[in-house]
């Protein structure tokens, strides 16, 4: 696969990214796109590794290994080696509906369990993706894959992100009628509200729905399953319904002071930033605001991150990172060996920005939020931490314990809360009568079936939360297990068997 020699001939390049400080003026995409010679260069260094591990979609002490939709990694690398793109993107749409969001914002697994990286930096998979799919649609080969012919079977999908566009993507191409319900004013889910811009680009969102609308695949946004529209009235209009509202209620930090005005959920201002953003450039002012103040975001994870770069492109004062964890070792260690994805440090896009603007990593580790203090008007002006030590107890368990005398005060007028998500809100799945196991919707993987007849679940609102990659998967998977449901059998492809 690729040359023979490539991965030993040649290094691996990054993709090139716009500078940190000028990017900061605008709401564009970070990194730029590699030119042809370059990519059949990466895709050079695929090597024949006779076992692929870049496939395997498995979860490896804790964390994926491998990319969930078993992409032919290996087939397109070689391809685009060879200047045949058009044949490389015939097999990326094999396993992957959307490629142009995994190709821009997955985390790469893929990468991670790549053979190459066993002793060298692994084959640039995410970036040689992500040019397959863009220049499937700069060279029109992506158009509008219309059903020969319609079962007249009705599906109901309830949320429009990617596990709900997935499952969408393959029943209507098994003949289905399928209608997406989303309650936002636009599509896409977190695609659209809670991945801002200089990862995502709207546009690209909405060229894949207008996409699907042209194949056939109904939206009905502004509608609230439970509020606007009834469980039973969906179960009565339509001969299956698929739960894919995502793990959106998000986890809390109840402390004292948390009522101040100025501790926000990272989603909400997320959410709010990008829909001003889309509505009028952010000139109607209706989202959280972080100009002139100094931005506190509790919690490592990427949504923190693009709080933290969404706060820089409003103009904050100043931002810091709380992360529970200790800051990652530089190289994989004993226990943490290949092909397991790689818990190493690194800088994120936003990590960089505001490196290169306030002159140092931002992150502090292993810190503690203790209360959050307010002014005499109610509005939110300091928090105060304490560093904490991570240590085993006798049974031999991971414990953190408080350091005595490193108390600290911080300035702060903005605080962003992102430390996860618990898991699916609760209301609809009671209104549908729903069992659930941890929160989570109870429906085994590769059945998806609820208690509910005629009633599926998949992605986040299943599993809880995860990878794009993932929520993909479950959403071809449980088309498969609906066109089966409906039909008694299913020529559609599972992801395992293509």
């Amino acid at each position: 696969m690729g040359k023979a020699t490539g991965f030993m001939e040649i290094k691996r390049e990054e993709a090139t990214q716009r500078d940190p400080i000028e990017r900061l003026n605008d709401w564009k995409e970070y990194s730029a796109p590699f030119s042809d010679e370059v990519m059949s260069r990466q895709g050079a260094r695929c090597m024949d590794c006779g076992t692929p591990f870049c496939h395997i979609g498995m979860e490896i002490g804790g964390a994926t290994s491998g990319c969930p939709v078993y992409n032919l990694i290996p087939e397109w690398n070689d391809l685009v080696y060879k200047g045949k793109w058009k044949e490389a993107l015939e097999r990326l749409m094999k396993t992957n509906n959307f490629p142009e969001f995994t190709g821009r914002v997955c985390p790469a697994p893929c990468e991670g369990s790549c053979t190459v990286a066993i002793s060298d930096p692994a084959v640039a998979i995410k970036n040689i993706e992500q040019a397959i799919i863009d220049k499937g649609f700069e060279n029109g080969w992506i158009t509008p894959r219309i059903p020969e012919k319609r079962t007249g079977k009705k599906v109901a999908i309830i949320g429009s992100g990617p596990a709900g566009m997935a499952s969408a993507d393959q029943l209507n191409q098994a003949g289905h009628n399928v209608t997406v319900y989303e309650r936002a004013d636009r599509a896409g889910g977190l695609l659209t509200y809670g991945i801002p811009n200089m990862k995502l680009e709207k546009d690209v969102v909405a060229r894949r729905i207008k996409l699907l609308e042209q194949e056939g695949v109904s939206f009905v946004l502004n509608t609230e399953v439970g509020t606007d529209i009834t469980a039973d009235e969906l179960k009565q209009q339509y001969d299956s319904v698929i739960v894919c509202t995502g793990a959106q209620k998000q986890r809390d930090l109840v402390i004292k002071g948390r009522e101040a005005e100025g501790v926000h959920f990272a989603m909400d201002f997320l959410t709010t930033s990008t829909k001003s953003l889309l509505d009028s450039n952010l000139e109607d002012g209706n989202y959280i605001d972080a100009k002139g103040k100094d931005v506190i975001v509790i919690g490592g994870g990427d949504t923190g991150a693009d709080c933290i770069a969404t706060a820089l492109r409003q103009g904050a004062n100043s931002v810091v990172q709380f992360g529970k964890h200790p800051q990652l070792p530089m190289a994989r260690t004993s226990n943490n060996m290949w092909p397991e994805y790689p818990q190493v440090f690194s800088l994120d896009y936003a990590h960089k920005e505001a490196k290169a603007k306030f002159g140092e990593d931002i992150r502090q580790y292993c810190i503690q939020t203790k209360k959050f203090v307010a002014d005499e008007n109610g509005k939110l002006q300091e928090l105060h931490t304490i560093e904490m030590k991570k240590t085993r107890d006798e049974n031999g368990m991971f414990v953190y314990e408080e350091v005595p005398g490193t108390e600290k005060v911080w300035p702060a007028q903005l605080v962003l809360i992102a430390i996860g998500f618990e898991g699916p809100e609760q209301p609809l799945l009671k209104e549908f009568g729903i069992n659930t196991v941890n929160r989570k919707v109870e429906a085994e993987y590769g059945e998806f079936t609820t208690n509910v007849e005629g009633v599926f679940a998949a992605g986040d609102a299943r599993r809880g939360q995860s990878l794009i990659v993932w929520a993909i998967n479950e959403g071809r998977e449980v088309a498969y297990a609906v066109d089966e449901y409906l039909m008694g059998s299913s020529k559609l492809p599972t992801v395992a068997g293509m």
